[in-house]
């Protein structure tokens, strides 16, 4: 399990703090320029700027990307309950899942200043990467109660 997290860990390493590609044409809604250091910092901006994509594409990317967002930590998370079932309670859950947010992005920041990594510091990624933490706390959950449940003896 310890290389599973491990793996993962090196695998969100790579998803968040490599150079992004540029995709041509299209930018989210709402995306703000302070020299190389891009942000969003529009809460629920999804929701807010959503009539401001230009076509369903770029909607459906926009959604795609906060659902993608919301599962980025939950393996990593669920794994980290395994390891450690002592943290599985909700404020637990959701403090290590909003600092380890907040960290990939306040790294992509300093990323963007050292090396023009064409990343975004997004507001809205801390609660969806957050809510991928509890998600993975219910499953967890579940996967106890399952497994306590089909353990006990048939007679």
């Amino acid at each position: 399990m310890f290389f599973l997290v491990g793996l993962y860990a090196f695998l969100i390493a790579l998803l968040c703090f490599t150079p992004q590609i540029d995709i041509s044409g299209f930018e989210t809604p709402g995306i703000e320029h302070y020299g190389r250091v891009v942000v969003l910092l529009t809460p629920f901006n999804s929701v807010i700027n959503a009539s401001q994509a230009a076509n369903s594409w770029e909607l459906l990317w926009i959604i795609f990307q906060n659902l993608t967002n919301v599962l980025l930590l939950y393996p990593f998370v669920l794994g980290i309950l395994f390891l450690f079932p002592r943290i599985s309670t909700v404020k637990k859950v959701i403090l290590i899942s909003f600092f380890i947010s907040l960290g990939i992005e306040s790294t992509q920041v300093i990323l963007d200043l050292l090396i023009d990594a064409n990343r975004v510091f997004e507001i809205d990624d801390l609660w969806t990467n957050t809510l991928g933490g509890l998600l993975a706390l219910l499953t967890y959950k579940w996967m106890k109660h399952q497994h306590q449940r089909h353990k006990k003896p048939l007679f």
